[in-house]
């Protein structure tokens, strides 16, 4: 595939928006983003022009819906079926597409069209050489319709330039139908309210089972016609029948003549998605937004200034930093009107209320990450999730568009809550907080029902993945544990204690490996730790290789099991050259492999940070560095698995800094290897932090001394309270490891 070039990119965007140069006089640190990064391979990232925590991620949806399309682009593709405002990024599952707008001349047959199939269908083909992307910007040609389209957006706008052939049969048309994957249109609704205005709705049933939004749409000149096609049909599965609406907006255009559209989107109503356009996007300077977005991208990326030698690594970094902030998403008009959990309209509410929610992802690094560099943001974070519990009686477990979807397994949203309180956030109600996490943690749902009696969860009371539930379960409820603990609450502290422990009822000392445990104490049979049989099994997206070392929360705890340091040393030293078949049904998420560490999915993403636990920090060093050079590039393929709304980048970004956080709450940083020569991190109320690696390079990737504000630091970890603080740490790397 052949990149972008960066400096034509610069050029061609001077020309479309009229001479105004929207991007000089500014530190261009968007100029190292390149979101083709993850649009390949299974990486799913969504490709288009958005803003940092947007609702609105406005770009290109693709014909096919199968798995690699789960943002609705891939780069192997060359069909765009039309611009929709809403999109997933790095997801395993597919949905969102929502309030698709196509520009197109003549009568197009209103339908998606098949991928391989392109005689009928509302598409057009694409070369990759006229698209132009960066963050905040999205162009491309139309070589069906021969319409060159630009897209930037706000918050909540998507703002579309559509440059016509000349015309007396233009149009472009709101498909209130296509949506991405599992999205399936339950209502559509769409009025001409004036010559230059038309607004409606879009009700659909896919991951999120009851998603809603609103949305108003002005054109920058008058409509000669509005026309409306309305059909009716029965969908397989849902309650309700399904409308088909498609709006035609016509129009007679020039040569080379500029059609701009503004559609601002609402979850509450058409009322608010006006006054969101209002208050956002009250002009119709194209140049003047795209200026405004690449200057909020530009805010934000530095908040992280990076000194390296490698453009590389300054590529994938800062493309990384970029990923972590598509989501979690404002899920909110202007004035914090909001729907909630419950399907309620919440008024003016005291935060702003976020969705995309992808916790048993994200709370192994994005939120940490978060808590550093986004401090303004984690009561809001914190606050949503906790109307959340009230609206539907617990935190929440993977939260799209007010709705929770159950996916994936433990209790996630438990340790982000109580990683806030343990880094000392205000903001919000601890006891309200508190209240979330122990109820949460006590319902009966999901196999907590076998962890409450058993201390585990048995494989023989038709719990389908036990093993991976009772193990996440148990991590949660030691991030419980410490909030219990700081709380002066005694008794439940030792209760979410003991039950923390559960992943050693799993652990097979013959073995040396967790394995499904029967209600009666015996080991399911035959064993195999290689194989990983999708669904219907003891773990989830994994096998008994990766989950053996699922206890970020007590590494001392595990390596006392193995019966001694060296025998966990060993242990964990094979996992990295074990060779052996996954099985034909194991999940496609099992990726990235070194052995049968798989980089490619969450669960495994802390293991190479154990080493320092057991006394050898310098074998932690090389994993992390061989892990940030083989398993990230800057190619399109340069994930090694799905991005999942920005934990494999965060990953990456906090690897690249120095440190990661394997304790799921509370701010314990373990060292690694920096991969910058120099970061300057900016924190709340104007402090900064600055790391520095002396002697840094490929060759010296081991750290031999570190100083915190120019004084030795004796630990193999820094704590949150220390980098909050400000200052400066310093890592001295050589090329000898240090034991």
């Amino acid at each position: 595939m052949k990149h972008f070039n960066l400096s034509l990119l610069y050029a061609a965007l001077f020309a479309v928006c009229g001479g105004c140069a929207p991007f000089e006089k500014q530190p261009q640190i968007t100029q190292f983003v390149d979101p083709y990064i993850g649009t390949g391979g299974h990486g799913h990232v969504f490709m288009g022009a958005n803003v940092p925590f947007g609702l609105v991620q406005l770009g290109p949806s693709n014909i096919p819906q199968s798995w690699d399309w789960c943002s609705g682009y891939h780069i192997s593709d060359s069909t765009i079926i039309g611009f929709s405002h809403m999109h997933m990024s790095g997801t395993g599952i597919g949905d969102l597409g929502d309030i698709n707008l196509m520009p197109a001349i003549g009568d197009p047959t209103p339908a998606r069209g098949k991928p391989g199939d392109y005689s009928t269908g509302l598409f057009s083909l694409f070369r990759r050489e006229t698209e132009k992307v960066k963050p905040g910007y999205y162009a491309v040609h139309l070589d069906r319709y021969n319409v060159d389209v630009e897209l930037t957006a706000t918050k909540r706008t998507g703002f579309h330039k559509y440059t016509f052939p000349a015309s007396d049969d233009a149009k472009v048309i709101f498909d209130m139908e296509n949506g991405q994957c599992w999205d399936r249109p339950v209502e559509g609704y769409i009025t001409q309210e004036n010559d230059t205005v038309v607004s409606g709705y879009r009700y659909s049933a896919g991951w999120a089972r009851d998603q809603r939004i609103f949305f108003t749409a002005v054109f920058s000149k008058p409509m000669k016609q509005f026309i409306v096609s309305d059909s009716t049909e029965r969908k397989p599965g849902l309650a309700l029948q399904a409308r088909k609406v498609y709006g035609q907006a016509c129009f007679d255009m020039e040569e080379q003549e500029t059609l701009y559209i503004k559609v601002a989107l609402s979850p509450v109503s058409i009322e608010n998605a006006r006054l969101n356009m209002q208050a956002e996007l009250p002009h119709w300077n194209f140049a003047q937004a795209v200026k405004a977005a690449d200057k909020a991208w530009n805010d934000e990326l530095g908040k992280i200034a990076i000194t390296t030698t490698d453009d590389r690594t300054k590529r994938i970094f800062y493309t990384a930093l970029y990923h972590t902030m598509t989501a979690p998403s404002e899920f909110c008009d202007v004035n914090n009107d909001y729907r909630g959990a419950d399907g309620k309209i919440y008024t003016n509410a005291p935060f702003k209320n976020y969705t995309t929610f992808s916790l048993w992802d994200t709370y192994r690094a994005a939120h940490p990450l978060m808590t550093i560099i986004h401090p303004e943001k984690i009561s809001d974070v914190v606050n949503t999730m906790l109307a959340i519990y009230q609206q539907q009686g617990k935190l929440p477990v993977w939260h799209l568009m007010g709705c929770e979807t159950d996916c994936m397994v433990g209790n996630p949203g438990i340790s982000v809550v109580a990683d806030a309180i343990l880094k000392g956030y205000e903001g919000f109600d601890h006891a309200l907080a508190y209240e979330a996490m122990t109820r949460s943690a006590m319902l009966d749902e999901r196999g907590l029902k076998w962890m409450k009696q058993y201390g585990y969860i048995p494989y023989d009371k038709g719990e389908s993945e036990g093993l991976s539930k009772a193990m996440e379960y148990a991590i949660a409820d030691w991030s419980v544990a410490q909030v219990a603990q700081a709380m002066g609450k005694t008794g439940d502290y030792n209760y979410f204690l003991r039950r923390s422990k559960a992943y050693a009822h799993y652990f097979d000392k013959e073995t040396g490996f967790v394995r499904g445990l029967s209600s009666n104490g015996k080991f399911r049979t035959p064993f195999n730790p290689f194989e990983s049989v999708h669904r219907d099994n003891d773990y989830t997206e994994g096998n008994a290789w990766q989950y053996t070392w699922l206890a970020p929360h007590d590494v001392e705890g595990l390596i006392t099991l193995f019966g001694s340091k060296e025998r966990f040393l060993q242990k964990l030293d094979s996992l990295f050259i074990a060779e052996g078949s996954l099985g034909e049904h194991a999940s496609p998420d099992i990726s990235g492999l070194i052995g049968q560490y798989a980089h490619g999915n969450e669960p495994s993403h802390h293991i190479i940070y154990m080493y320092p636990y057991a006394g050898q920090a310098w074998k932690t060093a090389g994993r992390v560095r061989e892990v940030l050079s083989t398993m990230y590039s800057d190619r399109p393929d340069g994930l090694s698995g799905n991005e999942d709304v920005g934990q494999m980048s965060a990953w990456y970004v906090l690897s690249s800094l120095g440190f990661y956080q394997v304790e799921p709450a509370g701010g314990k940083y373990i060292f690694g290897s920096p991969a910058v020569d120099k970061a300057v991190l900016k924190l709340k109320d104007g402090k900064t932090f600055t790391i520095t690696a002396t002697n840094n390079s490929a060759g010296n990737k081991y750290i031999q001394q570190v100083l915190l504000n120019g004084q030795p630091y004796p630990h193999y970890y820094i704590l949150f309270k220390d980098i909050a603080g400000g200052g400066t740490l310093e890592f001295v790397m050589g090329n000898t490891p240090v034991i």
